[in-house]
């Protein structure tokens, strides 16, 4: 059978297909996201101040912004990807909403901060660990969003790993926002960014072969 057809043949059964491949995706991000945050909660734990910072501090509240913009379009377009027949097309752009967005903070940082703090600002109190803790809180919901993928049958495997990763990165970042003492847009920008393209190459990797048919 050629691939078309077996697209086709695949998408003629979406009403008996969809409801179960749309559970089996968001039962996976569950089970992939909790296994993260109790990992999270049983080694490092929400920052002491986290209430105190959620009503006084704009930096930290944006932080919450910024990898939630990234991880909720990562999943609506995960739950498409996870069927044969689904076809991105403009749809990819609601990705750049969160690149956007720290721009957008960027420039008000650079703005309101003098610039003999910009480095400083940048580099933060805990770089290493940022670039450490975000890939390894990703890997529970990674495998676990690759696992749903596989269930569907993407027509674009590469393309839905890559997806997937950063669905997994936007869940970890959000979980290591609630612990890093580091709000600035500058540190987000270089230390957040760096796991997130990590663990989107890493699902584009895998997924192109893991998730091929």
């Amino acid at each position: 059978m050629k691939t078309d057809d077996l697209i086709n043949a695949l998408a003629a059964d979406a009403k008996s297909v969809e409801p179960p491949i749309a559970r089996t995706v968001a039962i996976a991000v569950g089970i992939g996201a909790l296994i993260s945050a109790l990992f999270f909660l049983w080694v490092l734990g929400v920052r002491d101040n986290f209430a105190e910072s959620m009503v006084s501090s704009l930096r930290f509240v944006f932080k919450f912004v910024l990898t939630l913009s990234l991880a909720i379009p990562a999943y609506v377009l995960v739950r498409g990807l996870s069927r044969p027949d689904f076809e991105p097309g403009k749809k990819l752009w609601w990705l750049a909403l969160a690149p956007a967005l720290l721009l957008i903070a960027i420039l008000l940082e650079l703005v309101s901060v003098p610039a003999d703090q910009w480095h400083a600002r940048m580099i933060g109190q805990n770089s290493m660990a940022c670039l450490i803790v975000i890939p390894l809180l990703s890997l529970a919901p990674l495998a676990a969003v690759l696992y749903a993928l596989h269930q569907g049958g993407p027509a674009n495997p590469a393309i839905a790993g890559a997806v997937g990763g950063l669905l997994s990165a936007g869940i970890a970042a959000t979980l290591y926002a609630s612990h890093c003492p580091d709000d600035s847009p500058l540190f987000l920008a270089a230390w957040y960014t760096i796991g997130t393209v990590l663990m989107t190459a890493i699902g584009a990797l895998v997924g192109s072969r893991f998730l091929r048919w």
